[in-house]
């Protein structure tokens, strides 16, 4: 059953560098794009590695593809999971129905997987996913041979690996690299701690996440009685890894050939969606223009190249220093793109362990926070713009948190950076029209004085009034 839907090949590609957001459901897809994502992977009702988010369903998908081509955006869909023999058959019916949504990729894991959906769906790209673990450019020339088009490349590969693979492998295929989001304490993800704990299966996406529980050591003679793994009262995060921020040193990585910026988190709320597709979009326009590739009104100035020589891929590991990979810009210190304050605060209005920069650069790795589990959420999402009335000047919201008189809030908007906004005395209104002292009931919708234009969307934040850390 080959697919009848709109395909990817209709879909131009893209001229600049890439940015992917996750999707749990639809209204997260919708979200990404609406914040400037390029694309957006998401997970069906099966056969994708996160069963816990509500996925989307061969409707949504359709709906989904109609929504992000119509705004110039793709949808990619997870099919990574490592199929055991009794689900192939309904993988391979899964594929064909998913070619007839419209979707423009798959992202497989499994070779077989791989070359079923080249005969079912040949008109759909497909996406090696980063569990195949492909750490080099020999692995990925044979994956385009097989009919891929993208390598997600492993997430263990420093900046050199990167450009190395880039350098070596057709122009046509393109390279996706994690620039944000959670770390796996496992090889490329493929674990099977969460197996032998609780027999539910990482591999087919219903990991428990025990590499984030807290450890402590029982001896054999003294039974109910735990002692910490280090001389703490809280226990030890054994395999707790950092959380991975390249927001900042998105420029070095575009340099060395990174077609697709891929933001981790299918699971995470529409808000983290937005928030870290708008920033990441921000960034890379800030590349395109600092770097010469576009003016300030996003009009070409000259062709961007995501194509790396083998001469450009020859530089020092310890230094990095190295002619650039486009039009010998050096890709160094001084050409470095520099990004505006609120820009680098974004991904800590989100939820997150502490951030590091992966394994990008060998003499700064990525860690274990083992001392503590959970996130920190510094900021809270209090309502959702859904209307804004120019003649009363005032915006309809959706609540989440209570808003009050006095109140900082920031407005996130795509594109700009946020419109800070103190919460003006009285004026609070319910659905109905009728005064209220303050909003104060999650999921209801009311209205509120607000003198500058604010788009329906926008997201609506406000500091928390203590710094909390939560298991997620």
């Amino acid at each position: 059953m080959a697919g009848t839907g709109t395909v990817a090949s209709a879909m131009p590609r893209r001229r600049r560098p890439e940015v992917l957001a996750p999707a749990g459901n639809l209204r997260s897809l919708e979200t990404a794009i609406d914040f400037g994502a390029d694309a957006v992977y998401c997970g069906g009702k099966a056969f994708g590695m996160r069963s816990a988010p509500r996925n989307l369903s061969l409707e949504d998908f359709e709906a989904g593809s109609r929504y992000a081509h119509e705004r110039g955006a793709r949808v990619y869909v997870t099919c990574n999971v490592l199929p055991h023999n009794d689900e192939v058959e309904g993988l391979k019916e899964y594929i064909g129905q998913l070619a007839d949504t419209g979707v423009d990729a798959l992202i497989v894991t499994d070779i077989g997987v791989m070359m079923a959906a080249h005969r079912i769906a040949p008109k759909l790209e497909l996406h090696v996913s980063t569990q195949a673990g492909v750490t080099n450019y020999l692995a990925a020339n044979a994956l385009y041979e097989l009919g891929a088009r993208r390598v997600v490349l492993a997430r263990e590969l420093d900046m050199q690996a990167v450009r190395d693979i880039r350098a070596n492998i057709p122009e046509d295929m393109d390279v996706e690299c994690f620039v944000h989001g959670s770390m796996c304490m496992a090889f490329s993800g493929r674990c099977l701690i969460s197996n032998y704990l609780t027999g539910r299966d990482a591999n087919h996406g219903e990991c428990s996440q025990p590499c984030r529980w807290k450890y402590h050591v029982v001896e054999e003679k003294r039974p109910g009685q735990f002692f910490p793994i280090e001389q703490t009262d809280q226990g030890t995060f054994l395999f707790n890894s950092q959380d991975m921020c390249m927001l900042e040193h998105l420029d070095e990585l575009i340099d060395v050939g990174a077609t697709s910026l891929k933001i981790e988190g299918r699971a995470k709320s529409a808000y983290y969606v937005a928030a870290m597709a708008n920033a990441y979009k921000c960034a890379v326009n800030e590349y395109m223009v600092q770097r010469g590739f576009e003016d300030g009104d996003r009009h070409v100035v000259r062709p961007f190249r995501s194509k790396v020589t083998r001469a450009d891929s020859m530089i020092d590991r310890r230094t990095g220093q190295a002619s650039d990979v486009r039009d010998g810009a050096a890709a160094d210190a001084s050409n470095r793109v520099e990004l505006a304050q609120w820009l680098k605060d974004e991904p800590y209005k989100v939820s997150h362990r502490d951030y590091s920069t992966g394994f990008y650069y060998p003499e700064r790795q990525v860690g274990q926070n083992t001392d503590r589990g959970g996130y920190f959420r510094d900021w809270l999402v209090v309502g959702e713009v859904t209307a804004y009335d120019a003649q009363t000047s005032r915006i309809t919201l959706m609540s989440r948190n209570k808003i009050e008189e006095g109140q900082l809030v920031e407005f996130l908007v795509p594109g700009r950076a946020p419109v800070d906004f103190q919460v003006p005395g009285g004026g609070f209104r319910d659905a109905e029209g009728a005064p209220v002292e303050s909003i104060n009931n999650p999921a209801h919708v009311f209205s509120m004085p607000c003198p500058q234009p604010i788009p329906a969307g926008a997201m609506i934040r406000s500091r928390a009034k203590t710094r909390t850390l939560k298991a997620e």
